[in-house]
């Protein structure tokens, strides 16, 4: 039997609930939301399987300790205190990182050298060693200080988990992968639905709905750097990328459609498409939102459009605001999500959401605003 242990997934603001549904699912246990993060309890095959099917997490974080630390000695022998020598080998690489927020301790690189030295004086009595070459594997040491209560964990991700791997360039202003699939998902997109996206810019939205209406996880094709972590067998990753493979169905029934004025865009789409293996299902055309008109007879309609956040353009975001009003009109079948920091949206959409969901996107704080009803 495998021994459990205490995890924590960062994650955009909003995405909570999202998250911890998915971890149940995965047959997490003890999980537990809050602002801005979710801790659940799990194995190691739960470690990888979050890692390798989350639609949604920002990375996957293995909790050492946590404890009250207001000035650096309790820093420092806190983060002494902890059994480092459980995870890191004599050879181990062990940067620090993090951050600080309404807390005594307030500088962040003091911050991170005390616990740097105070692991490497735990490590030191541990194994007799006076340097540490740190040439091995990466165990990225990350803390944070929130209102003087002190959290630190070992990141098993790497890589942003948003990096699925098929996205190696993107247009202009583009939405993060976790947070189109959360568009998605807060859509109720299903496998036999049409996707619509007419903004669709670098296609992240169509393609995540995609993934998701094939159950595709999104983390098979990438690495993470606790695979390379001899606390773990290597044999639970394998098991766990064969059982989400399993988990993959064809949905012939589901197709998206995206459209874009910008050409370049389209390209970079199709391009992450075919990365994705998702591109026989997705179509994409040149054509502006303007001339959007209902092309399916039911549809799921996710878009993220242009924010208009330089003073010159913020005109004509809310003239397309205006515009999105007049075309996606109420009609059986049909469904509308716009995520938008415009706080007067409605008025300029033209009708209430019936449904509305906050969101971040990055620092931005966003309304998904929701229109079903007919």
């Amino acid at each position: 039997m495998q021994l459990t242990h205490n995890f924590v997934v960062p994650c955009l603001l909003g995405l909570e609930g999202l998250i911890a549904d998915e971890l149940r699912a995965m047959d997490a246990e003890n999980v537990r939301a809050e602002n801005g993060r979710v801790f659940f309890e799990g194995d190691f095959a739960l470690l990888a399987r979050a890692n390798i099917r989350s639609r949604f997490a920002e990375r996957i974080q293995l909790v050492i300790g946590q404890f009250e630390a207001k000035t650096f000695e309790e820093l420092f022998q806190g983060t002494k205190a902890l059994p480092w020598e459980d995870w890191l080998d004599r050879r181990d690489a062990f940067p620090v990182k993090g951050y600080s927020l309404n807390s005594a301790l307030f500088s962040v690189s003091d911050c991170q050298a005390i616990i740097k030295k105070a692991v490497v004086e735990r490590l030191k009595s541990k194994y007799k060693l006076e340097w540490f070459e740190e040439t091995g594997a990466v165990h990225q040491i990350q803390f944070s200080i929130m209102k003087d209560q002190a959290l630190l964990v070992l990141d098993t991700s790497g890589a942003g988990l948003h990096k699925r791997g098929y996205r190696l360039q993107a247009g202009g202003a583009p939405l993060k992968e976790t947070l189109a699939a959360a568009l998605c998902q807060i859509s109720r997109l299903r496998p036999w639905h049409a996707l619509h996206d007419p903004l669709c810019g670098s296609g992240t939205i169509l393609i995540e709905g995609a993934m998701m209406a094939r159950g595709i996880a999104p983390g098979l094709n990438r690495p993470f750097s606790a695979e390379r972590w001899a606390q773990i067998p290597r044999d639970i990753w394998q098991t766990e990328r064969e059982l989400a493979r399993a988990l993959a169905s064809p949905a012939p029934e589901f197709r998206a459609y995206g459209s874009d004025t910008d050409a370049a865009s389209l390209e970079i789409a199709r391009e992450n498409a075919q990365r994705a293996e998702v591109a026989d299902c997705i179509e994409f055309r040149q054509a502006d939102v303007k001339d959007f008109a209902h092309p399916t007879d039911h549809g799921t309609l996710v878009t993220n459009p242009p924010y208009g956040e330089r003073l010159g353009d913020q005109q004509q975001a809310e003239a397309l605001i205006a515009l999105m009003g007049r075309i996606f009109t109420p009609r059986k079948g049909w469904s509308y999500t716009v995520i938008s920091p415009a706080e007067d949206f409605e008025r300029q959409f033209g009708r209430r959401a019936d449904a509305r969901r906050k969101l971040y996107n990055g620092m931005m704080k966003c309304q998904a605003y929701m229109y079903f009803k007919h």
